[in-house]
């Protein structure tokens, strides 16, 4: 190490040179407006393939659309989907059992992908919790509970989504 250099790096620390760096890019950027959400009361904007709290849909006859065929119990990475199904009078299968456990699921969005008749979707909702492991279970009538209840943000989420397929 040089004298030169030993005499800077002195005059570097004596001074205070960083610190009087640091508060400068502070004094910048004191008086410039702020960009903070606060987040419960204002909401960011999201996507619509934002992937969140998962919900079972149904036909506009109010008959679910889930034909139980396993599509997404089989591509989930997770093991986090457990399908029962049964047979109508009428022949067509539908589902008994239709569990999803949020606590395995990594929200992939998988499940969603490979269903033909677009059953189970994943909401814009993520304000959700639990205070026990089984709060994070999700049964058939739950999830058609989730359905039901946000089906127009589901609708105009996937015609936002459509043009994009």
């Amino acid at each position: 190490m040089s004298a030169v250099s030993a005499v800077k790096d002195f005059f570097k620390t004596f001074l205070l040179l960083e610190l009087v760096k640091g508060l400068a890019l502070t004094g910048r950027h004191f008086l410039s407006p702020t960009i903070t959400v606060q987040f419960p009361e204002e909401k960011t904007p999201l996507s619509p393939r934002f992937r969140g709290l998962h919900a079972l849909r149904r036909y506009e006859n109010g008959e679910e659309r889930c034909i139980a065929c396993k599509l997404c119990e089989a591509v989930c990475p997770a093991m986090a989907i457990t399908i029962e199904s049964d047979v109508r009078e009428d022949g067509s299968r539908r589902t008994t059992r239709y569990d999803i456990d949020l606590t395995k699921c990594i929200f992939c969005g998988f499940c969603e992908e490979s269903c033909p008749v677009d059953s189970i979707v994943e909401t814009p909702l993520f304000e959700y919790h639990g205070e026990k492991r089984g709060d994070l279970y999700y049964t058939k009538e739950m999830l058609l509970a989730v359905g039901d209840r946000f089906e127009p943000q589901i609708a105009a989420a996937k015609a936002a989504d459509a043009k994009y397929r």
